[in-house]
């Protein structure tokens, strides 16, 4: 029974502070002191000693009285000079009550006088002189502080700080925010000034660095330090420093990883399970995912790698080969720290000193090269780069290119999406071609541009997820990028088929302005191009790639608004009573539910309408189609294309880029409509889209400078007017208008234009130009379209 009234007696005032804390009443505030070596007088005293408190609160049922201090409170706050001089604590920082998490036991958190020295955090049974000290935290530069949450305040009701050393770790908690961050902030300061940790590992590497002309005085250094050869054992700690606690992994602590200590001695024994695996891809996998979600990691993991393939017991067997293996895929997806490169860079001479002509050499020396070639990968590279890598071996990779064509080339890691460029257009003759070519990411619906320095190795990685969410395959094309000469290229060569199979793609999407006879004529010299004279035993193609599907909806949509193809209300011509002639009440349920499910019929009738009248409307196209294809019996491919092209001239923006842009009429963005941004050769225009006459058109002469406003905002500046264009094509329009700048900067071959700044960058920022006269400018409305 008295058990029982000492639990309900501490319920009841943890719930009376519960209710405090809740309804704003202000809390007693433990007393902390600050001292510095820097406060010290002239005459060698400290000045007046600075204690922290707060009134005490008027608890409930206390009248507003002050609730009486137990004696160690009162002590903590009557600060004795004779017990705190300087002589006595020279090295004092801060002192206080803190609460510290405990294990065991029903009380989570008990209460410790704390003391911040410079080497040291201490904590004792009490404030008094003589008071039996606990625990001691040493304070090393590898020690870390985890700063106060406002998640842990919510939870616990205090504020939160935690300090992590080599073998103890303190979760210290304080109900006042400034209390904790004063102790986060203190501690914090005597971490930064200590001398950097260093590890066995890294004084044998300066030693090695520091002999590595001297041959006996290295073997002397191997032959002692069993840490540097190949080891069976487990690895207890990580071979280089790293802060202890988990501070550096908390962005990626959703994957499941510990802190960078832990994983470190993780992936040492993940590395000796590749002897006995009989798959060893999944593991080399699994490494470099680790290193490229850890940064820290690399360093290590490479310095695990020379260990494990130093010395080693049975050099040339399988097994042991692997740990060159997962060397050879890292030196292709990261590069190690400038003091680790030295040192790798003397382990792979050193193996090929002592094992010519031997497997470990053919990978020191392919490591060796990779290394002066490596960036930081985006990916992780695929199980079929592992594999090639593995064997030191060159990936497949195809191309297509517009049309049915397609190129296979070899690539590494390294091939980058600039060399394979260059690479096809000497495989397809186009190196003296005065446009300019890309690669393209492109599935059914969608492409995009790949930046010139991108690696294809990781396009080609990110295929696989993107296809594994989409469920759509994705594949590289090689493509026209810049139209800079589009009436001198020959009608025999490639390039002409390039222009030929882009044009039609804008024209199937919509993006080439044209009439309803226009695009009937183009669908039929598509048709004659790629099938011949008409014949009723040639299958033919599905209407959606001779003719823009956008053009035929919007023709059906316009039909089926029009007031003829609205049918009569019958109801109206019978005098249907409306609506308010029902009473209210029990029925009024029913009629709402009768309403909507007639709306809902009727929505099902306008599809099905709709549907079938884009299934007349298709069939109708189709045969007037068919009949133009039927005229143009006689016409070989290149007659066909010529024609296509020709009609396909007639729009002055020929040769263009269009992007789908929301154009924003007032500065301050409050009307837009929805426009055609077109980017070409010699000037930027805009369209509104499906009509062929441009509103507005900037000769690149006369922009100023265009870059990304903010997330998803293009401003180009020309004379006074600034254009704010919101799309989600920022990157692409950004590269294009600089590949455009560039490719006529080049042309003019007078090194560097004094009238427009370039650069080779496709970062998102602005390009400033210089300043031209203020062009005449059409006018947009300023009205909402």
């Amino acid at each position: 029974m008295p058990l029982q009234g000492v639990c309900w007696f501490f319920c009841c005032r943890q719930g009376f502070s519960l209710l405090g804390r809740d309804y704003g009443e202000k809390e007693e505030e433990e007393s902390f002191e600050l001292r510095n070596k820097e406060d010290l007088t002239p005459n060698g005293r400290t000045p007046g000693n600075v204690i922290a408190s707060q009134p005490t609160c008027a608890g409930n049922g206390t009248n507003g009285h002050a609730v009486p201090q137990s004696p160690d409170e009162m002590k903590s706050r009557i600060i004795e000079k004779s017990k705190l001089g300087v002589e006595e604590e020279p090295d004092l920082l801060v002192k206080g009550w803190l609460l510290r998490e405990v294990r065991g036991g029903w009380v989570k958190q008990r209460r410790y006088w704390f003391v911040l020295s410079q080497d040291s955090l201490d904590y004792y049974s009490g404030a008094e002189k003589g008071a039996r000290r606990l625990g001691t935290l040493v304070l090393t530069n590898l020690c870390s502080v985890i700063w106060p949450n406002k998640q842990t305040y919510k939870e616990t009701g205090y504020w939160s700080i935690t300090v992590y050393g080599r073998k103890h770790c303190y979760r210290l908690y304080t109900r006042h925010f400034n209390e904790a961050v004063h102790w986060a902030c203190a501690i914090q300061k005597i971490i930064d000034t200590k001398s950097p940790v260093e590890t066995p590992t890294q004084l044998l590497i300066r030693d090695i660095e520091e002999n590595k002309f001297n041959p006996e005085v290295v073997e002397h250094i191997y032959e002692h330090n069993p840490i540097l050869k190949y080891t069976q054992g487990p690895l207890y700690a990580p071979l280089l420093p790293f802060p202890y606690g988990s501070a550096e992994h908390t962005y990626h602590s959703g994957k499941g990883y510990g802190s960078v200590r832990e994983e470190a001695v993780r992936i040492f024994n993940c590395l000796q399970q590749l002897e006995s695996v009989r798959d060893p891809v999944p593991i080399i996998q699994g490494v470099l995912q680790t290193c490229l979600d850890l940064r820290p990691l690399r360093d290590e993991v490479y310095c695990q790698l020379v260990k494990q393939t130093s010395h080693t017991p049975s050099p040339y067997t399988a097994a042991h080969l692997r740990y060159w293996q997962l060397l050879t895929c890292m030196s292709c997806t990261f590069l190690p720290g400038p003091t680790v490169l030295k040192y790798l860079r003397f382990h792979l001479k050193r193996t090929q000193s002592q094992s010519p002509e031997s497997e470990m050499d053919n990978y020191a020396s392919f490591i060796s090269e990779a290394l002066d070639k490596t960036k930081c990968r985006e990916c992780v590279p695929s199980w079929e780069e592992i594999q090639m890598l593995m064997s030191r071996q060159e990936m497949l990779c195809t191309v297509h290119y517009p049309g049915p064509g397609s190129c296979q080339l070899y690539i590494s890691s390294h091939t980058t999406a600039n060399e394979v460029v260059r690479r096809m257009q000497e495989k397809l003759g186009l190196q003296d071609s005065k446009n300019t070519f890309a690669l393209y990411e492109q599935n059914a619906l969608w492409e995009q541009p790949v930046a010139g320095s991108a690696l294809i190795a990781d396009i080609l990685t990110s295929f696989t997820t993107k296809e594994s969410e989409s469920k759509s395959q994705w594949k590289l094309c090689f493509k026209l990028y810049c139209l800079l000469d589009a009436d001198n290229i020959s009608v025999d060569s490639i390039e002409y088929l390039f222009l030929f199979e882009q044009c039609h793609d804008m024209v199937v999407r919509g993006q080439l302005p044209a009439c309803e006879e226009d695009l009937q004529a183009l669908a039929a010299l598509r048709l004659q191009c790629l099938m011949g004279d008409f014949s009723t035993h040639v299958p033919c193609p599905p209407l959606d790639e001779l003719y823009p599907g956008r053009m035929l909806e919007t023709q059906v949509l316009v039909s089926l608004s029009s007031p003829q193809a609205m049918p009569p209300c019958k109801g109206a011509t019978q005098g249907c009573p409306t609506m308010q002639r029902f009473p209210t009440g029990l029925l009024a349920g029913t009629l709402w539910s009768h309403t909507a499910t007639a709306a809902h019929k009727q929505k099902v009738e306008q599809d099905i309408r709709l549907r079938s009248r884009l299934k007349e409307e298709a069939a109708a196209v189709m045969a007037s189609i068919l009949e133009r294809w039927k005229g143009l019996a006689g016409y070989n491919r290149r007659d066909s294309i010529a024609a296509y092209l020709a009609i396909a001239r007639q729009w002055s923006g020929f040769g263009c880029t269009l992007y789908e842009v929301d154009f924003y009429i007032s500065s301050t963005g409050s009307f837009s409509q929805k426009l055609w941004l077109g980017v070409a050769a010699t000037s930027v225009s805009l369209y509104k889209q499906g009509e062929s006459e441009a509103l507005e058109s900037f000769p690149y002469g006369q922009i100023c400078s265009y870059g990304v406003s903010d997330s998803n905002t293009f401003k180009i500046t020309a004379g006074d007017r600034d254009l704010l264009f919101e799309t989600n094509k920022l990157t692409e329009i950004m590269q294009l208008m600089n590949a455009y700048f560039n490719a006529i900067h080049r042309q003019r071959g007078k090194g560097e234009d004094p009238d427009i700044t370039i650069t080779e960058s496709t970062e998102m920022s602005f390009r400033h130009l210089a300043p031209t006269p203020t062009p005449t400018l059409l006018e947009l409305p300023s009205h909402p379209v």
